[in-house]
């Protein structure tokens, strides 16, 4: 590939996953938006790069400065079903094979970056994925810099890391009255349940797939010159103090990695102008415009939005009882919903998934939105009050982003320890279960609707609301130019790069 030799050459390498795409795209715009002297490319598999093609010319962004670099790749030769580049509608069991199959795009990724060293010019920088540790490696052995991305929060970052590394919590068994641990790195007062764990990790015994996967790429991870985390300085204090002490690395905050236009005030209106665009290069379930007009409809703070993300759904039973609690809570809602656990993510739903006459019945209470929904839209509308999330770290921080409240259904990753911190630090969550495996009743989805939606002075909800509102805040201040600390730390970061200090 020509490049232009007084340019910075920066090589991004994400993980095959969406919820690590589109943070290191979003992050690749807000580098160039803070320095127009460096050139980006992505690296990843063949259909990832052809969805962030489809991302990018939604994005219309000039293209002479974000270039995107196919490597080869072949999901059958690793035991995957054909086209399988990413997480979308994997099992646990095929999920593994991916996460050790992504091992595979190294020998291209180190013949991509040899070809860039020969061209001349200063020596590129690579930024990976946490999860992608070997791109250390390969940057040691060329005698280049690697810079580790976390595209969670520092909290969920520091938290994962350090229980995949040490496995604090395997000589205790869940459903023992203690089930109680202590993570090293984190305070004292600081304890973790079992509960709050994936299920992989709960299983963990550091001799299983998952464990050789995480321990070795989180170790070398640990070996970059930095890390960048898509947080916010002011709102995750705890969170970065345990991160910084952990990985003993500078850590540069440069989130919200945001459309610019959501973090503008009053985005949703009722004239529908409202509109921000796809983040990702799939279309959602239901025209952007259609779904702001049913929200105009509505007053403000009063709809409950639904959503699990790219990837998750839900028990037939657990989905069974989330319908009878909503339409007894009566509140309105938009719901995304998907099929049940156990069945192709992008099949056909059946209604018997659902109470017998239940879309039929809930009228113009709920709005059913199938596989995709225009969450940044709803999100940002007025009359959205609460958002039930699987608390993804993406959909957080487009959530507080609006000062929107959540109510909490961890199901992976490190999902269990961001509703930990919206619970415990943030005030801003209420969970009401965790995982696909638990009991859940339509009496405590509707008790817990209530509460949250609930606006009374004295409520609970009206404080979530409030802190939210103050979370937000802070969030927006923090890009604000040559004022926002994560304004700051990205200047601070492109300078490091470019002047070549650490």
């Amino acid at each position: 590939m020509e490049q232009p030799l007084n340019k910075q050459n920066i090589i991004m390498l994400p993980f095959m996953a969406q919820g690590h795409l589109i943070p290191f795209l979003e992050l690749a715009y807000n580098m160039l938006y803070h320095n127009q002297n460096i050139i980006i490319t992505i690296a990843n598999s063949p259909l990832n790069i052809n969805y962030l093609r489809s991302a990018v010319a939604k994005h219309a962004f000039p293209t002479s400065q974000l270039h995107l670099k196919s490597l080869p790749f072949n999901s059958s030769d690793h035991g995957l079903p054909p086209n399988s580049e990413n997480t979308d509608g994997l099992t646990l069991a095929q999920m593994i094979k991916l996460f050790t199959a992504s091992l595979a795009l190294e020998p291209a990724f180190r013949g991509f970056l040899s070809d860039i060293i020969s061209g001349g010019g200063s020596p590129p920088v690579i930024i990976s994925d946490v999860f992608m540790g070997w791109a250390n490696e390969v940057a040691k052995d060329m005698g280049i810099r690697n810079y580790s991305f976390a595209t969670s929060g520092a909290y969920g970052a520091a938290a994962y890391c350090s229980i995949w590394l040490n496995l604090p919590h395997k000589n205790l068994v869940t459903g023992e009255t203690y089930d109680q641990f202590h993570v090293p790195g984190f305070p004292e007062t600081c304890s973790f349940e079992i509960s709050q764990l994936p299920q992989i990790l709960q299983a963990a015994d550091g001799k299983d797939e998952w464990s050789r996967y995480f321990q070795i790429q989180i170790s070398l991870s640990m070996e970059s010159n930095g890390w960048l985390c898509n947080t916010v300085e002011e709102i995750e204090t705890l969170g970065l103090e345990v991160l910084r002490n952990y990985v003993k690395v500078p850590v540069w905050c440069v989130g919200p990695l945001l459309p610019i236009k959501m973090l503008k005030k009053n985005v949703g209106s009722d004239t529908g102008s409202g509109l921000i665009g796809q983040r990702s290069g799939k279309e959602p379930g239901i025209r952007p415009e259609n779904c702001i007009k049913w929200l105009d409809a509505h007053p403000e703070g009063s709809v409950l939005y639904i959503s699990f993300g790219s990837q998750n759904t839900i028990s037939e039973t657990q989905m069974m009882e989330l319908a009878k609690g909503l339409e007894e809570s009566k509140k309105p809602f938009i719901w995304v919903i998907r099929p049940p656990i156990g069945f192709d993510l992008k099949g056909e739903f059946r209604p018997e998934w659902l109470p017998l006459g239940f879309e039929n019945r809930i009228g113009k209470q709920g709005l059913m939105v199938h596989n995709w929904a225009p969450q940044l839209e709803i999100l940002c509308h007025r009359s959205t009050g609460a958002f039930l999330t699987h608390c993804g770290w993406n959909s957080v921080m487009e959530s507080l982003s609006q000062g929107v409240p959540l109510i909490g259904w961890p199901l992976a990753a490190e999902q269990g320890y961001n509703a930990k911190i919206l619970v415990e630090e943030m005030g801003v969550c209420v969970v009401l279960t965790r995982g696909v495996r638990s009991r859940l009743e339509k009496e405590e989805v509707r008790s817990v609707i209530e509460a949250v939606m609930d606006k009374s002075e004295e409520g609970k909800g009206e404080s979530m609301k409030k802190k939210a509102s103050e979370l937000g805040d802070m969030i927006r201040t923090s890009i604000e130019m040559n004022k926002g600390s994560s304004y700051k730390a990205m200047n601070d970061f492109m300078s490091t790069i470019i002047s070549r200090s650490i």
